[in-house]
């Protein structure tokens, strides 16, 4: 075979597989994916409020903004999820510092009570069939403030703000976001317990 045609074939062949890694490549990025990334980013807040990190969550659609000071090893936090429900419903968001998933969790909790505001509140996830109900700062296993909640996108969305003073040394944690249907007599009622409701945990960096 002639010089130019062992050349033809070779660029040929490296042409194909240029595309087949382009092809390849393209492919391990959703749509979905890109648009969580961007929306997590873009993302503005009624006070201005502004997050040096975010991270579009796996489960149940939801992001958590922070601002992590590693001196005082503390992080500000806003989670962000969709309203469970028209009916209203609760959403929340928190640490577990010794544990991999809910029990023995600490979260914030938010809901529409019946009186028609928006509340907020630390509390503790003890057991799988926890109370819900406020935790006074003596029973909390690390110190949260400037707890707030309020609507966001037309209602469509709820977010949730704290500041938690973080557990031990490291910036690394288990963390836990929930969201369920109903609220029962100012009580948030237990969420669903298939799907993405039992697979909402992971780990967090905050450092990152």
């Amino acid at each position: 075979m002639a010089a130019s045609a062992l050349h033809s074939t070779g660029t040929a062949a490296m042409s194909l597989s240029l595309f087949l890694f382009a092809t390849i490549a393209a492919s391990s990025f959703s749509p979905a994916d890109a648009q969580a990334s961007s929306s997590c980013a873009s993302h503005t807040f009624s006070s201005n409020q502004l997050y040096a990190s975010c991270a579009a969550l796996p489960r149940l659609g939801t992001t958590l903004h922070y601002n992590y000071t590693a001196a005082a090893n503390t992080v500000a936090v806003a989670f962000r999820a969709p309203q469970p429900s028209k009916a209203g419903g609760w959403v929340a968001w928190g640490l577990n510092p010794n544990g991999t998933g809910m029990v023995g969790t600490q979260a914030v909790v938010a809901f529409r009570h019946s009186n028609g505001s928006l509340v907020a509140y630390p509390t503790l996830l003890g057991s799988y069939a926890p109370s819900m109900a406020p935790a006074a700062a003596a029973e909390l296993a690390f110190p949260v403030s400037d707890v707030a909640a309020e609507y966001a996108r037309n209602g469509k969305e709820m977010v949730v703000y704290a500041t938690v003073a973080l557990p031990g040394k490291g910036s690394k944690y288990t963390h836990v976001w929930q969201q369920g249907g109903s609220v029962v007599d100012d009580v948030p009622a237990a969420h669903p317990t298939t799907g993405d409701n039992v697979l909402s945990t992971g780990t967090i960096d905050f450092s990152k």
